[in-house]
């Protein structure tokens, strides 16, 4: 088994100054209980450590030869980086450093990455990381279900509704038209529908945690959709969402009419939400966090403190410089600078 690292300063260097790799890193010394050592000092004060790399793999093992050789890449660029904290040992850890910029640093983190190595890397400024308000879109975000694709199941057209909800999230038409055009299919459905296709919601693992975690800590929570009332309703009061927002579905003798009540929520809703909660909670925008993974959600992420595409569609990571790809939405607390022992529920397993 591999012990956490060691950094190993020389003999002359005061017990309580911060290691780090800079670029005035001297050569490795070896130390004979721990093969993956990187020794030196930099006199460096660590609140000069403005920004943050945070490293996660909760898939396999973070590895620490892939710390080092991350910290030494880092260093070769300019950096000073201080030494590994980490947040969940072996499953994610943060890197202070300063000399280089955010979008090096992470470029930096998947150059060093094998391809077969599922890991995220985000670098941001450490002044402010912590927030305290979230405001997550629900479908294929805190739920790994599309409920109109789901709906569309039902009623035995899922395939001409699931191209459509596709599109509309890769930005292709947009959104308002997309829903009009799919709820108006679903027209003379059953709106037990609703109750059905809600037990086949699958919540998105570390979701529960996300949220218990950060409300524990005095965070605002909210999930905002461009999806139904009848399922962010729900999705509430299951994982506790102070609020919740989404569009409304017109049901008249016990089925679906085929339209939405207007007015549609979409894009811009999402945004406005964000800035009238922001006001309402006397929240800055520098201090709030942003989750989603479709065109419709980019708004929001864009002016959030914190804007996270997760798991998302292409154009939302391409227009996205914060991306969790890989692990689930743990990944959230990690890069908040939360460690494991943080965690509100507490029987928590990798």
């Amino acid at each position: 088994m591999i012990t956490p690292l060691n950094f190993i300063a020389a003999e002359s260097a005061a017990a309580d100054l911060p290691l780090a790799v800079g670029p005035a890193m001297i050569s490795p010394v070896v130390d004979e209980d721990c093969a993956l050592c990187v020794m030196t000092l930099n006199d460096t004060d660590v609140n000069t450590m403005d920004k943050v790399l945070t490293l996660i793999d909760e898939k396999t093992t973070l590895e620490e030869s892939y710390v080092i050789e991350v910290m030494t890449a880092m260093a070769s660029m300019g950096a000073t980086v201080n030494t590994p904290e980490w947040l969940h040992y072996n499953t994610a850890a943060d890197l202070k450093f300063c000399g280089i910029d955010c979008n090096d640093a992470r470029d930096i983190a998947y150059e060093v990455s094998c391809s077969n190595k599922k890991i995220d890397a985000i670098a941001q400024q450490t002044e402010g990381r912590r927030k305290k308000l979230l405001i997550a879109d629900m479908e294929s975000t805190i739920i790994e279900n599309e409920m109109l694709d789901e709906l569309a199941k039902d009623a035995g057209i899922h395939d001409q509704i699931a191209d459509i909800t596709m599109r509309a999230m890769n930005g292709e038409i947009d959104f308002e038209t997309a829903i009009e055009e799919r709820v108006k299919l679903l027209a003379g459905l059953n709106a037990s529908a609703l109750q059905n296709t809600a037990k086949r919601i699958r919540i998105t693992e570390g979701a529960e945690q996300l949220i218990t975690t950060m409300r524990s800590e005095g965070s605002y929570c909210a999930l905002v959709s461009g999806g139904f009332t009848f399922y962010t309703s729900n999705i509430r009061l299951q994982l506790g969402f102070d609020f919740d927002q989404a569009n409304e579905l017109e049901i008249i003798d016990g089925k679906l009419t085929g339209r939405v009540i207007k007015p549609i929520l979409g894009r811009s809703a999402k945004e406005n939400r964000l800035r009238a909660l922001c006001k309402q909670q006397n929240i800055p925008l520098s201090a709030t966090m942003a989750v989603g993974d479709g065109a419709n959600d980019l708004a929001m992420l864009a002016i959030a403190g914190l804007g996270v595409a997760f798991h998302a569609k292409p154009i939302v990571a391409k227009k996205s410089q914060t991306r969790v790809n890989h692990n689930n939405l743990t990944a959230l607390l990690y890069l908040q600078g939360y460690k494991i022992e943080d965690f509100a529920i507490k029987d928590f397993c990798r």
